[in-house]
């Protein structure tokens, strides 16, 4: 199995849209895994590292995550956790169709939508006050039917006015897809991510964009929530961090194939985003990530 495939899992959702979660720690749940739904996931006790595509982290109680459909996570307990905790995690999973539905329903429900695209990319909700956060998951815990709905839908709204979202991984980049400014981005971005080792200035972006390059700045940072360097520097080191996890390539190899020129300055660029050196990022991946899916399939 390769380092980065995480097992896939299935949720059954026959008879109702969201589906409610909580388990303590250590648990059988601990594995590197990605699934159709989105996942609302509080953590309630411990600390440790957090696993969200290619982000690597520290997580501690009272963080707030939220990971689209498909997007690999786990999070683990630091190692002197000995003991059994009741609950560390309390989580929600929903479609997106469900929430397409209600946005196709209810515009007023759009921005609540374009906070759900991000989410692809996973979101950390900084400062999120942890009492308001398990209050909104005990209410949909403690609800059924269409009062559950409703608790749920109040949370996503809570969520989406919080002005602290935190963009986790490059695993998964994607803008909102409304209007023209926003395709027009999106055609931009979808270029960076395919084609990420070949130089492609604000020049040629703006150009492709078909915008004046102040224009394009402005339009590209307001939409993506970076620089166009700094996104192009973002994007190569998550295709790095890929390459980590996956291959046993040298790092000066993989340097090169995610697009840098030197080692010194993919290093530089690693560091800032990671908080790590690309060997560190390895062998953290590694020792956390491995043996959990080992023990999963024993």
């Amino acid at each position: 199995m390769s380092i980065i495939a995480p097992e896939i899992e299935m949720v059954d959702r026959s008879t109702r849209s969201i589906r409610y979660l909580e388990h303590g720690w250590p648990t059988h749940l601990d594995r590197w895994h990605a699934h159709e739904e989105y996942e609302l996931h509080l953590i309630t006790a411990t600390f440790g590292k957090a696993f969200v595509g290619d982000h690597i982290g520290e997580f501690k109680a009272g963080d707030l995550y939220l990971t689209g459909p498909n997007l690999p996570h786990n999070w683990r307990s630091d190692e002197s956790f000995t003991e059994n905790v009741p609950v560390r995690d309390m989580l929600v999973q929903f479609s997106h169709g469900s929430v397409e539905s209600l946005a196709n329903g209810f515009p007023e429900f759009a921005e609540v939508r374009n906070m759900l695209m991000t989410a692809q990319s996973g979101i950390l909700f900084e400062g999120f006050n942890a009492t308001f956060a398990r209050g909104h998951m005990e209410a949909i815990r403690d609800h059924q039917g269409p009062e559950r709905i409703l608790a749920f839908v109040r949370f996503l709204v809570r969520l989406n006015e919080h002005a602290e979202k935190r963009i986790l991984s490059t695993a998964k980049l994607v803008t909102p897809a409304v209007g023209s400014k926003y395709a027009r981005i999106g055609a931009v971005v979808d270029h960076i991510v395919t084609r990420f080792k070949e130089e492609f200035s604000v020049t040629d972006a703006a150009k492709m964009a078909g915008m004046t390059q102040a224009t394009f700045s402005r339009n590209f940072q307001s939409v993506t929530g970076h620089r166009f360097v700094e996104f192009v520097n973002r994007v190569r080191i998550g295709q790095a961090c890929g390459m980590l996890y996956a291959t046993d390539d040298p790092v000066m190899a993989i340097c090169h194939k995610a697009g840098f020129h030197n080692l010194a300055n993919f290093n530089r660029h690693f560091l800032k985003q990671k908080g790590m050196t690309p060997s560190a990022y390895r062998e953290t991946a590694r020792k956390d990530l491995v043996p959990a899916l080992e023990e999963t399939h024993e």
